[in-house]
């Protein structure tokens, strides 16, 4: 069994890596089998290139983060906080977290998670200041959708459920980021 570490070697690679990278691979894989059963689901090619670009740098970032230190927690965070950069990303780029994907105040989400990054290369990537980077990344994603809301000048604030719903599930992997860099910080 590995301990916190060491990590288990398969082919001179740790199992983390095949994890990390057929995980991805099987995310990628998916819309490409949905399509031949549905018409529901319908990628060009340029999604699949965004997608693979993007699932490539979550999956570099993660790998990269698991070497930078030996303490899990700290890779846990970083893993977190790169999972909800992603799925912010995702869906922004997808169908838009406030209105459609064409809708302006969208970008300040973008802005948002560059709050986080900022925050974070400030912190020197220490724990500490990476649990402040995240909840600091997390309170401008809760910032950035009041104000798309507010934006939103045709529509009652309490028409948002969804949207809300879906900002939450998408930047909470921030808030357990913080929580486990505040750990990190501990060890």
């Amino acid at each position: 069994m590995a301990t916190d570490g060491q990590m288990m070697r398969h082919g001179g690679r740790s199992r983390w890596t095949w994890l990390v990278w057929g995980g991805a691979a099987l995310l990628l894989s998916l819309p490409f089998f949905a399509m031949r059963f549905t018409s529901a689901v319908n990628w060009s090619a340029s999604d699949f290139v965004v997608m693979g670009i993007m699932l490539g740098v979550v999956c570099g970032a993660i790998e990269l983060a698991a070497r930078f230190s030996g303490n899990w927690a700290y890779r846990v965070g970083v893993a977190a906080a790169i999972v909800g950069a992603f799925l912010i990303s995702w869906a922004n780029l997808a169908v838009g977290i406030v209105g459609s994907n064409d809708n302006p105040a969208n970008l300040l989400f973008f802005g948002a998670l560059l709050v986080g990054v900022v925050g974070s290369v400030v912190a020197r990537f220490r724990p500490t200041g990476m649990a402040v980077a995240m909840l600091a990344a997390w309170a401008a994603v809760a910032l950035a959708f009041v104000i798309a809301v507010m934006g939103q000048t045709d529509e009652p604030f309490v028409s948002h459920w969804n949207e809300l719903l879906g900002t939450i599930v998408t930047s909470s992997p921030l808030l357990l980021s913080a929580w486990l860099f505040k750990r990190a910080a501990r060890a």
